[in-house]
């Protein structure tokens, strides 16, 4: 059966390591006659329901340099736009390509399209989850600090949406210390926490950023409100007050602490610009090594 990538619990942790561990490899071997080209004579269907920049670009690059051909359909052009059910969607994907990312908004509609598919499908985004995301992140970390992730000490401030989910499900798998500050009503999903706490993942939950902070090595966050929750901005703004990550916030972690965000990013919202643009931010490392773990991802589920 086809292995799939719905949420990093996908991995076990050797997995996970290998993965990233590949990911490395790709980046130094980018550009020089030596890169593999594993997906050679293949083709990787990427579908998107939702809005993208970097996961779009991140795999429409990262499967032509593995040899593939990228196949980009944008869900409102095709027939799955227009009520086509998942489940012939899968079959006809099965028939066609070798692997398919799947960018959407319901949880439920990936696990739809894993459960029909013949092929590898990988979450590109969904309501619940963002684990390739976390994959870039943890390859970010390991930059900066080593390769031992068990060491991190990584604070959440914010929402506590489907990146904090992908943040407490890595926790299990990779084993690094997380502690979540999100407003109350905005705390994340019991089902995911209680999951993880299971599986020995050290997550806690606080109520103010403060208690987070102190001490974290890594410190993340994500826009108070995500695609589709236009119209609840003013209420998240003020439910999130105090919740910004700001020059002060930072000095509350370790002298050494790095920044991460997902991005797109609301400077004066979520972070201050003198964060994400200072010189502990990571970002566009982060957003770079998107491209390398979903090579080595994708190498390793399809070749």
């Amino acid at each position: 059966m086809a292995r799939h990538f719905l949420t990093v619990s996908d991995l076990s942790r050797d997995e996970l390591v290998a993965v990233l561990d590949r990911a490395a490899e790709l980046r130094e071997l980018r550009g020089t006659p030596a890169h593999p080209q594993p997906l050679q004579g293949k083709s990787v269907a990427v579908v998107f329901e939702k809005a993208s920049t970097r996961t779009r670009l991140s795999f429409e690059v990262g499967i032509h340099e593995l040899g593939a051909q990228p196949v980009t359909l944008i869900s409102k052009d095709t027939q799955l736009g227009r009520g086509e059910p998942i489940e012939d969607t899968a079959h006809m994907l099965s028939r066609y390509v070798h692997g398919v990312v799947y960018r959407t908004f319901g949880h439920d509609r990936l696990e739809t399209l894993a459960r029909h598919a013949t092929i590898p499908v990988v979450n590109g985004l969904s309501d619940k989850f963002h684990p390739v995301q976390l994959l870039a992140d943890l390859m970010t970390i390991r930059q900066h600090f080593g390769p031992s992730l068990e060491d991190a000490r990584v604070a959440w401030i914010g929402d506590g949406n489907n990146m904090a989910h992908s943040w407490i499900a890595s926790a299990a798998v990779a084993g690094f210390e997380l502690v979540l500050a999100c407003p109350s009503g905005y705390q994340p999903d019991e089902e995911v926490l209680c999951g993880a706490r299971e599986r020995g993942a050290r997550v806690r939950l606080v109520e103010r950023p403060e208690e987070a902070l102190d001490g974290a090595t890594v410190v993340t966050t994500d826009v108070w409100a995500s695609m589709g929750q236009e119209r609840e901005t003013a209420e998240r703004q003020r439910a999130f007050a105090g919740f910004i990550v700001d020059d002060a916030a930072m000095e509350r972690a370790d002298s050494e602490a790095i920044f991460l965000h997902c991005l797109p990013a609301h400077r004066g919202e979520e972070v201050s610009a003198s964060v994400i643009d200072g010189p502990r931010s990571r970002v566009w490392d982060e957003a770079e090594n998107r491209l390398h773990t979903q090579k080595a991802l994708l190498e390793w589920l399809i070749a």
